[in-house]
């Protein structure tokens, strides 16, 4: 879609609309980040800055930097992120669930608004209005800009513990379960950015080699 139809899908609904989506659920090492965004007030030029806006996974890594700025300086935004310690505790599709209900609570100004969830789960223990919509990434501009706004600071945020761990290489690899990132584990173990519970079945399988 356009990003002129992903403008119209949210103009569908009867009532002003937040988007939210989260990034990082299935890497292996990291915190899973949710952003949600509302545009406020949407004119032509701002439709031209993100005539490229889509799905984040449907854009390079320098066209999603090049639209960050513009959305989180032209819209109601906030992110959020879970850590590895609770991830491990609640699972990770609660922990997602987490981060976005945050970060839709953090923007909700009253309860005339319809949430936009990515996905094909509602959001438990929220207060408010909310439908989801699968492969919402890529038909409402809401949920796109949500999950640009998640991708890049993810990203980030994994370039940074890549600093601190230079030997996972989580700078190209975000902290997916690579060939290179699972012979790094096996070489130097894990370190206290990884999600054990995501590693269960390679050292079990290692155990019987």
């Amino acid at each position: 879609m356009s990003s002129e139809e992903l403008f119209e899908f949210d103009a569908g609904y009867n009532s002003p609309v937040i988007g939210t989506d989260e990034a990082g659920r299935g890497p292996a090492a990291g915190g899973v980040f949710a952003a949600a965004v509302r545009f406020e007030k949407i004119t032509p030029g701002l439709m031209r800055d993100l005539e490229i806006l889509n799905d984040s996974k449907k854009l390079t890594p320098k066209k999603r930097e090049a639209i960050y700025d513009t959305i989180k300086n032209n819209t109601c935004n906030k992110i959020v992120c879970v850590e590895v310690e609770e991830i491990e505790k609640i699972n990770i599709l609660n922990a997602s669930l987490k981060a976005m209900k945050t970060a839709c609570e953090g923007i909700i100004k009253d309860g005339n608004i319809l949430t936009l969830v990515d996905g094909n789960k509602l959001i438990k223990n929220f207060s408010f209005p909310q439908k989801f919509v699968i492969k919402g990434d890529s038909k409402s501009a809401s949920i796109a800009a949500a999950s640009i706004l998640a991708k890049v600071t993810r990203d980030r945020y994994m370039q940074k513990l890549h600093e601190e761990f230079p030997m996972y290489n989580w700078a190209k690899n975000a902290g997916y379960l690579t060939k290179e990132h699972i012979e790094a584990i096996d070489k130097y173990g894990l370190c206290k950015y990884h999600r054990p519970s995501f590693l269960r079945k390679h050292f079990a399988k290692q155990m019987t080699l």
